[in-house]
């Protein structure tokens, strides 16, 4: 790929910033790279920002590069955008939702029926569970055809290696486990093996 004609938007999981972006400068040193501060939280306003702000760097640059983190994976393969990217790099990326939100219910004790009624419950654990989100989940499955390479850890708590292994084979999607490794890459260890990994990986 020739110089400066080549972005890379990273998209940022819960809590996370755009500016977390500047770490992945020195990795993809012939891209422009910019950091999606995105401002909502559902996959159909989220998925729209991010399709947005692909296609404003697809009128600026021939190769778009995504990399996304933990929930924001998710909401970008809710963009539609697959079909424009060079490639996509997901870091403990969240490609079950219908799964872990129904994990989520357990361990609130909330059903289905309580949920539907309610139409939105308040966890103790800080989550809010979304009788509308749930919906838009089950009626959109997850469609994703571009060239991707999955970064997860053998510890992840929040998408089990089984589920991310099956998405994996499914979207014929490259798969690299950190042994120990957490759902947040954020310890000097972790970060080490996250950028040789995408060194390894480069297209």
């Amino acid at each position: 790929m020739d110089d400066m004609k080549n972005a890379v938007l990273y998209v940022h999981g819960k809590g996370g910033s755009a500016t977390e972006c500047e770490h992945y400068r020195p990795l993809f040193p012939d891209c422009e790279v910019f950091g999606l501060d995105y401002r909502t939280f559902t996959p159909w306003e989220t998925g729209a920002e991010i399709r947005t702000e692909v296609g404003r760097l697809k009128d600026a640059y021939e190769n778009i590069i995504l990399i996304a983190n933990s929930i924001g994976a998710f909401f970008s393969m809710n963009a539609g955008i697959d079909g424009v990217l060079h490639k996509a790099y997901f870091i403990s990326p969240i490609v079950d939702m219908e799964k872990l939100i129904g994990g989520m219910m357990q361990w609130a004790n909330v059903t289905e029926t309580e949920l539907k009624s309610k139409g939105v419950i308040h966890t103790e654990f800080g989550e809010d569970l979304s009788w509308d989100y749930l919906c838009y989940v089950r009626e959109h499955p997850i469609q994703w055809s571009a060239p991707t390479s999955i970064l997860c850890g053998s510890k992840d708590k929040l998408t089990s290696l089984e589920t991310v292994r099956a998405f994996a084979e499914k979207h014929n999607a490259s798969l690299t486990v950190m042994v120990d490794g957490e759902h947040w890459f954020h310890t000097d260890e972790q970060m080490h093996f996250l950028d040789d990994w995408i060194r390894k990986n480069e297209v």
